[in-house]
């Protein structure tokens, strides 16, 4: 029997995207995103969560946004809850992209202090696309709870994050800013430096919040 030229393509690209070559799944990738089929978000998602190269990754993550939402959200919101870390971060990433706010529920706290530091990065960017009007205040408290946490790109994640989140982070801000933990202070005091003077950089901003900090002010502009 002769499979008809369109079913022949399909599966070209299902096996494609489990090729031991980068290079192939890369374009296997592509090929899902160019002739969206709702038969392969399932496969598109269950790669995000073991593709190791950067690149396949991103075009599985962009074939994905190709697809209806209705198909592909409730797949990448039920993957949230793998127990594998890189699942759980491509998922996130991938909502963030398509920027569907029925999404938004599956955005919990759980997720947004995940002990995985990529998986947290992955959450709060997810969190900022998605949150609807009027939760900015909810959220960015949650957000603030994180402050001080891990090495320079996650602090620097989060204090986008954060800045992303407008006014309704300056309250946070202000508080970090008298924690009594230096850490938290530091990374406050940057953040609000940051949000009012971009240009500057996030090192800058650090090094004068840990002058600051050493100094016993509290980074406010007299």
């Amino acid at each position: 029997m002769i499979m008809p030229k369109e079913a022949t393509n399909t599966m070209r690209t299902l096996r494609g995207l489990e090729h031991d070559s980068s290079s192939v799944r890369l374009r296997a990738a592509l090929a899902a995103g160019t002739t969206p089929d709702p038969r392969f978000v399932g496969k598109l998602v269950e790669r995000c969560a073991i593709e190791p190269e950067f690149q396949v990754r991103e075009m599985l993550t962009w074939a994905l946004t190709r697809h209806s939402s209705s198909t592909t959200v409730p797949t990448l919101v039920e993957e949230l809850r793998s127990r594998r870390p890189q699942a759980r971060s491509q998922a996130l990433h991938t909502l963030s992209k398509i920027g569907d706010r029925r999404a938004w529920p599956a955005i919990t706290r759980a997720l947004l202090t995940d002990a995985d530091d990529e998986v947290a990065r992955s959450a709060w960017r997810a969190a900022v696309a998605l949150v609807p009007e009027g939760e900015e205040p909810e959220l960015a408290e949650v957000l603030a709870t994180q402050l001080g946490r891990g090495e320079r790109p996650t602090r620097l994640s989060l204090s986008r994050a954060l800045i992303a989140l407008g006014e309704a982070a300056v309250p946070v801000l202000r508080a970090a800013m008298a924690d009594p933990v230096p850490g938290v202070r530091r990374h406050a005091i940057a953040t609000e430096r940051l949000s009012r003077d971009p240009d500057a950089g996030f090192e800058y901003a650090i090094e004068e919040a840990k002058r600051i900090v050493v100094l016993g002010t509290d980074g406010q502009e007299e």
